[in-house]
């Protein structure tokens, strides 16, 4: 396999694919390197290849006449993939699929980046090794190569130290051991002593489960779980974050279909539904939030005949969920509760089904970060949505569920469904 590598500075990889199994990778002929200098193809005496970039800003930019004339000047590119933070993220499938082809090349971007035209001109494919940015695209380059080179027949000597490492399997590895039996007065495993086969591939796969429910917990619904290793895992699981979240059901103030702010009718569906969804992501609790007393009394008479009447000796999994109800008159009154309840205001996040005003919406992301911290309480609306007298205690505003469609119109335990399983879904 050969990898072209269009690079400014080609001493940068000239060591370091020289040593270890990589240098004997190239002394056996498994691989090579072609280091390709857009330099060398400048048009002045400078040897210039960057410039100012169009419509101002900071930085340069590299000029699209050498780089154009250095991977033309390549016989067979193959994939021809340019490193840069914009790129789709590179993973072990994707060196998998590269490792098929007899060449790559791999173009390292410097300065503020490439001419865009370069990508018109040729069937370039951004890569990004992770959401970070560094001087240039050596070091990601660097990385690219490692990852497929070693999926190269022959190169790693044993094909199964590379089928038995992190990412092979979907799961991150197991830990490794060697002499001396105790270091520092910390054992070896005794299974890993027994010479029981059998019993140290059950051990290291539930390392290796443990290790990925810790770290990266996103990889296992894609990980090919068996039975036996999901009930481990359940074992294993913590409370997780959805201690810390909380929902509330608003039924006034919410907008009417004319956009005026009134009161809505319980929903036996709604209480139902979202208690369900609550307890199974593990809520702190779900508030159903009516100012109307009569309609209070209601969701008590509702709830308080699956807890506590004979809905709760003939379903008791539903009387489980309904428990987390707490009916209450206001929004104040649950954000005061939590409070009490945790110690910490909580962090106030409204959902609608619309893209309004000027301030940008709060993201999953950094809402998982703030669930890290502190109790947030997710404030659904219903009828039309909720009213500017609710969404003005709100610290946030969540996106639409569908933000770049104009159809929004989700029942409200449908969009409570989603929007949980979207903060805590692969959050254990």
């Amino acid at each position: 396999m050969t990898f072209h590598i269009v690079t400014l500075f080609p001493e940068f990889f000239r060591e370091v694919l020289a040593c270890g199994l990589m240098g004997k990778a190239v002394e056996a002929g498994l691989v090579a390197f072609d280091f390709v200098n857009p330099r060398d193809f400048a048009q002045d005496r400078h040897h210039t290849v960057d410039d100012r970039p169009y419509g101002g800003g900071p930085g340069m930019v590299m000029m699209p006449g050498p780089l154009a004339q250095a991977l033309s000047g390549i016989g067979t590119p193959g994939p021809m993939l340019l490193m840069t933070p914009g790129g789709r993220p590179f993973g072990q499938d994707a060196a998998k699929r590269l490792a098929s082809a007899p060449d790559l090349t791999l173009i390292c971007g410097r300065y503020e980046g490439i001419d865009a035209r370069l990508g018109m001109r040729f069937p370039l494919e951004p890569l990004s090794v992770g959401d970070f940015v560094v001087n240039g695209g050596e070091s990601a380059a660097l990385c690219v190569i490692e990852a497929v080179a070693r999926l190269v027949p022959g190169f790693m000597g044993k094909n199964e130290s590379a089928e038995e490492e992190s990412f092979s399997s979907g799961l991150l590895e197991y830990p490794h051991y060697t002499r001396p039996e105790v270091f520092e007065g910390l054992a070896v495993p005794p299974v890993l002593l027994s010479g029981d086969h059998a019993r140290i591939a059950a051990w290291r796969r539930e390392q290796s489960l443990a290790a990925t429910l810790a770290v990266r917990p996103e990889l296992l619904p894609e990980a090919g779980l068996t039975a036996r290793d999901v009930e481990f895992l359940q074992g294993k699981k913590g409370p997780g974050l959805g201690r810390n979240l909380y929902a509330a059901l608003l039924h006034g103030p919410v907008l009417n279909r004319q956009g005026k702010t009134g009161t809505t009718s319980l929903t036996n569906l709604d209480v139902h539904d979202i208690a369900r969804v609550s307890r199974s992501y593990g809520l702190g609790g779900y508030f159903v939030v009516t100012p109307l007393a009569d309609q209070r009394a209601l969701a008590e008479k509702l709830t308080g005949h699956w807890t506590g009447g004979p809905g709760s000796q003939a379903n008791p999994d539903r009387a489980e969920a309904l428990s987390l109800v707490r009916v209450r008159s206001d929004l104040p009154q649950v954000m005061d509760e939590i409070a009490r309840e945790r110690g910490l205001r909580p962090f106030v996040a409204a959902t609608s089904a619309r893209a309004e005003g000027e301030s940008g919406f709060t993201g999953f992301g950094r809402l998982r970060e703030i669930l890290c911290e502190k109790p947030v309480l997710l404030v659904f609306g219903t009828g039309s949505g909720l009213a500017p007298e609710a969404t003005c205690l709100a610290d946030g505003v969540l996106p639409p569920i569908r933000l770049l469609d104009a159809y929004n119109h989700l029942s409200v335990r449908s969009a409570a469904a989603i929007l949980i399983d979207r903060l805590l879904g692969d959050v254990y």
